[in-house]
């Protein structure tokens, strides 16, 4: 019986062809552990664009919960929340009205205007660090750019401190696998993160005291004096806002940046193509999201029993949509496992849909564009360097690159 099963290393070293054979043998399944499984993309979309399916876990029933479920800690998060306590998790695993009033504060530090007014800064950052790799000539690119310049960006905009950023580097890569759904994690990496999670509260904690005593023009300050009507941001909540918008701001795009590289790396026609062609700078970012979809799966507890395709799931339950999968969906892409940089339109599912739909979207295609459009036009070509010494990290959720090596030669 083919399912999908998250332990298999293939979903870590090569999950496309294995989201292709799930897509067209067991769209939709219910896993062995009790989750559903969902692959194609009217089937992902459908759930995504529904208000009966929840980004809220609290709504799982524990009669249908997945094996390893916390069901029990998390009934007591439930018990304390109605008793008016905090809420710790953040608001991209909230239900209305508390995601639309967090998300909409954060929101504001992503106008169009705000995002514009960083492409200096980004073309600066770039250009700083693409003169290290050129003058090397092979290097890992994850280390040397895909990496340091969307930490670069998020610290400018949340107001974090340049010495600082490195020491982000491992804790933040153990803190990104707080988005995979815990039931399928070992229990050292739950350790591991939960003591990330300690080691950002502890820090942000700090900064949130000096931005009161003396605040900035940064999304951290205009965290801190945020109002919503009489009621000021708790401090969990501010926590949990801080360290999502850290993680999330940064790990997203860092795997597009390496993983765009590599594909284009793998593809010398797309590379010469967008060399040339700068109109490409509007549809290839967005084309690079869709291929190597750093976001490779989310997660839904259906609120009323929900008919998609050909079964009906029983309300209480948990889905995992397999956005990888839907991405490289032929009934919804043609040609999808190729490069196809002109791709319009381009409804990939990328940056989810609906409520939840990345805010940092335009951030991230800005950054993008800037940075491989600077690559491509300061080199003549690039290539993988060692294919057997590419190496990606263990997340299941934000897929990415650990080392990507690759030889750079100078236009």
């Amino acid at each position: 019986m083919t399912f999908y099963d998250p332990s298999d290393p293939r979903w870590v070293v090569d999950p496309m062809p294995h989201f292709d054979e799930l897509r067209e043998e067991a769209p939709i399944h219910r896993a062995p552990d009790g989750y559903w499984v969902l692959s194609t993309y009217a089937d992902c979309l459908s759930v995504l664009r529904d208000r009966r399916a929840s980004a809220d876990s609290l709504h799982v029933d524990p009669e249908r919960a997945p094996r390893g479920f916390a069901a029990a800690r998390r009934a007591d998060l439930s018990q304390s929340i109605r008793a008016g306590g905090p809420d710790p998790r953040p608001f991209l695993f909230r239900d209305p009205p508390d995601h639309g009033r967090l998300r909409g504060l954060v929101q504001r530090a992503f106008t169009p205007r705000r995002v514009a007014e960083l492409e200096p800064f980004i073309e600066a950052e770039a250009t700083r660090l693409l003169d290290a790799a050129l003058a090397q000539g092979s290097c890992d690119m994850v280390g040397a750019l895909a990496w340091p310049l969307p930490v670069a960006v998020i610290s400018e905009l949340l107001g974090i401190p340049g010495d600082d950023q490195e020491e982000f580097r491992a804790t933040s890569g153990v803190l990104a696998r707080s988005l995979d759904p815990e039931f399928l994690l070992p229990p050292d990496a739950v350790e591991a993160r939960n003591e990330a999670i300690a080691h950002f509260g502890l820090y942000f904690s700090g900064l949130f005291e000096s931005r009161r005593r003396d605040p900035g023009d940064d999304l951290l300050s205009a965290l801190v004096a945020a109002h919503d009507g009489e009621d000021r941001l708790s401090h969990a909540e501010l926590l949990s806002t801080a360290i999502l918008l850290l993680v999330a701001g940064h790990e997203t795009t860092v795997n597009l940046l390496s993983g765009g590289m590599l594909a284009l790396a793998r593809d010398e026609k797309a590379q010469a193509a967008w060399r040339w062609d700068r109109t490409l700078d509007a549809t290839a970012p967005d084309e690079l999201l869709r291929i190597t979809s750093p976001v490779q799966l989310t997660g839904r507890a259906l609120l009323e029993d929900f008919d998609v395709g050909d079964e009906t799931i029983e309300a209480g339950s948990f889905c995992l949509l397999l956005l990888g999968g839907a991405n490289r969906d032929p009934a919804a892409f043609d040609d999808p496992t190729n490069l196809h940089l002109d791709r319009h339109p381009n409804p990939h599912l990328g940056f989810g849909f609906g409520l939840h739909h990345c805010l940092g979207a335009p951030l991230a295609r800005l950054e993008a564009r800037v940075a491989l459009r600077m690559l491509l036009e300061r080199t003549a070509g690039f290539e993988v360097t060692d294919e057997g010494a590419v190496r990606y990290r263990p997340n299941l959720v934000l897929r990415g690159l650990e080392r990507l090596p690759i030889t750079l030669v100078p236009s």
